[in-house]
């Protein structure tokens, strides 16, 4: 399966789960997928399995990066969340071991309406942790999320200005997953500073309704439900993320090269012009596209607009 995604290019494979730190031969997985010159990352389940031994295997197997959960600024707030008592605490003591070891490290944190208020705290933390790369999830109302998890547009907006103004002053860098209008705040932010002639990341005009390639806007809006990403599931299903769970095909029996590039799914998620709603005219389409798995979770139309977006397109009347 790793010698197929090395058909991609040198891409970043995250090797997540369940815990992957549960199979043996993970580190024979590792070492494999680096010496074909693949970057890998590895998501781990925060509990007693990740020991320095194991992390220090990992390392000398070619791990890149590893990445732990945490939804909360503190051992109450985070484990109530997870469910599960003492996932605070072998999350700190992973992050430290990972730095004695010299690996790299990032956190994941979900953004749900249980924790709004403590994002600040969240990003105080971050910056006492010495990680290279906060990933920041926007929820999508799947599995054990529920509808009334999920912020309103406006908490998401919100939020996004917080990121934006973190970003500038972090020793990390920040990305926002399932939520790709982030690249939109970014955009209206750094054009704001042209405007009043302050220097911003990137000297070419950016106008919207065109991909960007600048810095900054890549880190924002990174890659889409199938557009630069797929997901491949414990039984071998084939997914344009893991928030999107329509399959497109199965590894055991179909090229997972074949199928991100042509199957109808992955082309159709990549093709701007079939979104519906306000996500269909707003003029930041092509550069975000809104989420299509919470459109999905939320509506049953993977196609549909992402109400998560507080943004009204030019003209948009809301029929």
């Amino acid at each position: 399966m790793l010698n197929t995604v090395r058909r991609f290019g040198r891409i970043v494979v995250v090797l997540s789960g369940g815990d992957p730190a549960q199979r043996a031969d993970l580190v024979d997985l590792v070492t494999h997928a680096a010496r074909l010159g693949l970057r890998v990352a590895l998501t781990p389940a925060t509990t007693a399995r990740v020991t320095p031994a194991l992390l220090r295997r990992l390392k000398t197997a070619g791990l890149a990066r590893i990445a732990v959960s945490l939804d909360g600024p503190t051992a109450e707030k985070h484990d109530a969340l997870r469910g599960v008592d003492g996932s605070y605490g072998h999350a700190l003591r992973i992050l430290r071991d990972a730095h004695a070891e010299g690996l790299s490290t990032q956190v994941n944190t979900v953004v749900s309406n249980h924790n709004l208020a403590d994002f600040d705290r969240l990003g105080d933390l971050m910056g006492q942790l010495g990680i290279v790369f906060w990933e920041v999830f926007f929820l999508v109302p799947i599995g054990r999320a529920r509808p009334q998890d999920t912020p309103s547009a406006d908490d998401f907006e919100a939020i996004f200005h917080r990121m934006f103004d973190l970003s500038e002053r972090a020793p990390f860098d920040i990305k926002a997953t399932a939520a790709p209008h982030y690249a939109r705040v970014v955009l209206q932010r750094q054009l704001d500073r042209q405007r009043w002639g302050q220097q911003v990341g990137s000297s070419d005009p950016v106008t919207a309704g065109h991909r960007s390639t600048t810095d900054g806007i890549r880190r924002a809006g990174g890659v889409t439900e199938g557009d630069g990403h797929a997901f491949i599931s414990h039984t071998g299903e084939i997914f344009p993320s893991g928030f999107l769970p329509i399959s497109a095909g199965n590894v055991r029996t179909d090229d997972l090269v074949e199928v991100y590039r042509h199957a109808p799914l992955f082309r159709q998620l990549r093709d701007r012009s079939l979104l519906r709603g306000k996500c269909g005219v707003c003029e930041y389409r092509d550069m975000c596209g809104g989420c299509r798995a919470r459109a999905y979770a939320l509506t049953g139309d993977c196609f549909g607009a992402d109400e998560s977006c507080a943004f009204t397109p030019v003209g948009y009347s809301g029929t």
